[in-house]
């Protein structure tokens, strides 16, 4: 079978590849010192590279079952380790070669991934277009937030120090893609099970199957089909289609909540966490909202901190919710001006539109999760 690439037209698909996978940097030129203008900041080139077929087949010991650590709707995920002793977990796109989409889905994922680097994002490796495409990571072995909080054989708990430094160490990933990084990048699936987390319990965004550039010059976008959780939606994606900044504010504080609570965004009674967390957020409830399975061991004001910043986030006017600039300063400590956040008054329907938060008994547990061409651990190295 021919390498995927060359089915493209005039090889468009590998040389479009190399020509933003990692180059070593020449020497510059020669120059009088004098006359050398001061030095500006280049964008960085991606530092990930193209791998052989050989070479990832070899890694997971050509796919075997027992490496497989996670699956979803249209991709696979492979524990593989490469020659140099380094742990990968190797992205596997499934679906017909013959898929235009697929190699369009890769290509996006490809172009936002790539080209993030943050300690809070998870780092990519490389690539693979041969024989089928292939997206290689840095593997967790801890796994994801969702897996260490919700494990039920896990004991103890994961304690409130760990939660609150997994809580701004992914808020500074998420501001980092919409303010740091080259190009504004919209995540658009925000959740526990696509954070994972370092030996040291530092938190890396994973999963960008669904992320989306948003151009400087515009303020929002429309996307359809709508693809993402149930539980974590914003409204106005949800309802409208539309994408921003705050689409992954709002899915930033359902994260928020589910560090705080312990919960899952859906339970097992179809009930969001959303809808059972709003009146005692509205209440100042803290001590109710906080997970059980702590005991009392956690900090009140961070506790009441974090409530605070969620209830800005899950907001319905995604005008109302803070930045994730604003979000990040309230976590690390700032202060917190009340009158800032004030809303002016709306109506009970202006301000909560939030039918579709539980779900019908008699639905189905797959529809957690709808539309989406990666599962949870699609780009990350546990499933859940």
């Amino acid at each position: 079978m021919k390498p995927l690439y060359l089915r493209s037209s005039g090889g468009s698909f590998k040389r479009l590849l190399l020509s933003i996978g990692h180059r070593s940097p020449s020497k510059p030129p020669a120059h009088d010192a004098a006359k050398e203008e001061p030095p500006s900041s280049p964008p960085q080139r991606p530092a990930w590279r193209c791998f052989s077929y050989d070479e990832i087949d070899r890694a997971t010991d050509g796919f075997a079952e027992r490496n497989l650590v996670g699956r979803g709707g249209s991709s696979e995920v492979y524990r593989g380790e490469l020659p140099c002793g380094r742990a990968v977990a190797v992205k596997r796109l499934l679906g017909s070669s013959a898929c235009e989409r697929r190699e369009r889905d890769f290509l996006a994922e490809l172009g936002t991934v790539g080209h993030a680097r943050h300690p809070n994002v998870c780092a990519l490796l490389g690539c693979c277009v041969d024989r089928d495409l292939y997206l290689v990571f840095h593997f967790s072995r801890r796994g994801s937030v969702a897996a260490n909080l919700h494990d039920e054989e896990s004991s103890p708990a994961m304690g409130w120090a760990a939660r609150r430094g997994i809580a701004v160490g992914t808020a500074r990933g998420v501001e980092y893609l919409h303010k740091g990084c080259q190009r504004r990048i919209i995540h658009r699936d925000i959740k526990a099970s696509n954070v994972l987390l370092t030996d040291d319990l530092q938190p890396q965004i994973s999963d960008f199957g669904l992320a989306k550039w948003l151009p400087s010059e515009w303020t929002h976008r429309a996307i359809a089909p709508i693809e993402g959780t149930f539980g974590c939606l914003a409204p106005e994606y949800y309802t409208h289609g539309i994408v921003d900044e705050k689409t992954d504010v709002f899915a930033f504080g359902v994260f928020l909540l589910e560090l705080l609570t312990g919960r899952k965004p859906v339970d097992g009674t179809h009930r969001s966490l959303l809808s059972w967390a709003r009146p005692l957020l509205a209440d100042g409830k803290i001590e109710a909202l906080v997970d059980p399975r702590l005991g009392g061991e956690y900090d009140g004001e961070e506790a009441k901190r974090v409530a605070f910043v969620a209830s800005l986030c899950i907001r319905a006017p995604a005008t109302w919710r803070p930045s994730m600039t604003e979000v990040l300063e309230m976590l690390e400590g700032g202060e917190i001006r009340q009158d800032r956040w004030t809303m002016p008054e709306v109506t009970a329907d202006d301000e909560e539109p939030w039918w579709f938060d539980d779900l019908d008994d008699d639905d189905d547990e797959e529809k957690d999760e709808f539309n989406t061409p990666s599962p949870s651990s699609s780009s990350s190295t546990t499933s859940n």
